[in-house]
């Protein structure tokens, strides 16, 4: 059993504060394991059956109930939205823990009906300040979904993904809109994933795939919706050169990743050419949780002559930069010194997956990945 902490703390704050809180994630990284580690009195699962029919009539099940009640996979029923309204602003005695994959529903139909009433969670797999830093490895291999990372062995992992792939791509996303059948929107997926840590050009994409740029742009808000893919957005700046104004792509689960990859172990992962990009993929979404942040509140920034930063954000009133290095020394790079000058940046933090910490500029630190956690947060800080 892997503690999970730093976001039961936070579920909890939040249900002091709000009336209903809910936890969004994609499917099998922990939201049903966390919601019964906090010690509800009623538990709810639309997926059953026997509790989905008792919601025939929603008002006459809960209305009586007392504490905290959770509903799981309540995108199944966004009608409970109103009455959730009415219930929390007329009973004091009651909590709601609501726990969904399809986020854009889901916050839609909530924000709508429950505004001032509601607070967000955003649940990710398991980080390394869950599984400790001496899992690193496997945790970037495996991936964070928990049954990946603990399954008893590399090829067990690799066929947990495999289905967790193909029941996504058969199930939910023939829910959410996408009618294609499921083998195709496996290549499509595919596709995306020779995208990981690129930027995304819809047009090209659309033609290899025979469909209208705008279809891929639908696709894609879709499947950035059930957070299996994040869209990095681009930086602009007062500057006379010419910036990338399209987006970046990553596939957010680095297992789910190397599977669409057939990349099974770290052997394979060390002799593939898309390393760089796996390890970036993986370090980024690390670090978005260490900083707390959302894709909305990162950017990326890129010039049509080369020079770019990995990821910008601002903190305090100030500009940051990452860049992630899959290397064994990283070192200081015209693109970095572009950036410090074009940018105006605090510091740039390279992250990279060795041991030691050293800078190689008054502005420029390399640091483990190890040790990010207390670089950026302190950095962010000062």
């Amino acid at each position: 059993m892997v503690n999970r902490s730093k976001d039961i703390q936070r579920i909890r704050e939040m249900l002091d504060v709000f009336p209903v809180t809910a936890v969004l994630g994609a499917r099998q990284c922990g939201k049903t394991t966390i919601s019964r580690e906090l010690n509800g009195t009623h538990y709810f699962d639309l997926e059953n059956p026997r509790d989905e029919a008792g919601f025939m009539n929603p008002q006459l099940l809960l209305e009586n109930l007392q504490g905290l009640v959770v509903i799981d996979e309540i995108q199944r029923k966004p009608e409970l939205f109103p009455l959730l309204r009415h219930l929390v602003d007329t009973r004091d005695n009651q909590r709601y823990l609501i726990l969904g994959s399809a986020s854009r529903d889901l916050v839609m139909g909530s924000s709508e009906s429950l505004a001032g009433r509601i607070g967000f969670h955003h649940l990710g797999g398991f980080s390394m300040a869950d599984v400790g830093a001496e899992s690193l490895t496997r945790l970037w291999i495996r991936g964070t979904m928990p049954r990946s990372f603990l399954a008893d062995s590399e090829r067990s992992s690799m066929l947990w993904r495999d289905n967790y792939i193909t029941t996504y791509l058969e199930r939910d996303v023939p829910q959410l809109g996408i009618r294609v059948p499921a083998r195709t929107l496996r290549r499509f997926w595919m596709m995306l994933a020779h995208y990981h840590g690129q930027i995304l050009n819809f047009s090209e994409l659309g033609r290899a795939f025979g469909i209208s740029d705008m279809t891929v742009r639908r696709y894609v808000e879709i499947l950035e919706g059930t957070y299996m893919i994040r869209v990095i957005l681009p930086y602009f700046n007062n500057t006379s050169k010419r910036l990338v104004r399209r987006p970046k792509l990553y596939i957010r689960d680095s297992g789910v990743f190397h599977a669409l990859m057939g990349i099974g172990s770290l052997d394979q992962l060390m002799s593939n050419p898309r390393i760089g990009a796996s390890w970036e993929g993986f370090a980024l979404e690390e670090t978005l949780g260490l900083l707390d942040r959302r894709s909305e509140e990162v950017f990326f920034w890129s010039t049509h002559s080369g020079a770019e930063v990995d990821l910008v954000y601002q903190r305090n009133g100030k500009l940051y930069g990452i860049e992630f290095k899959h290397a064994d020394a990283p070192g200081l790079t015209r693109s970095m010194g572009s950036a410090l000058s074009d940018l105006d940046l605090e510091r740039i933090t390279v992250i990279y997956p060795g041991d030691n910490d050293y800078s190689v500029h008054e502005k420029v630190r390399v640091v483990s990945l190890k040790h990010a956690a207390t670089e950026l947060l302190t950095d962010s800080d000062n």
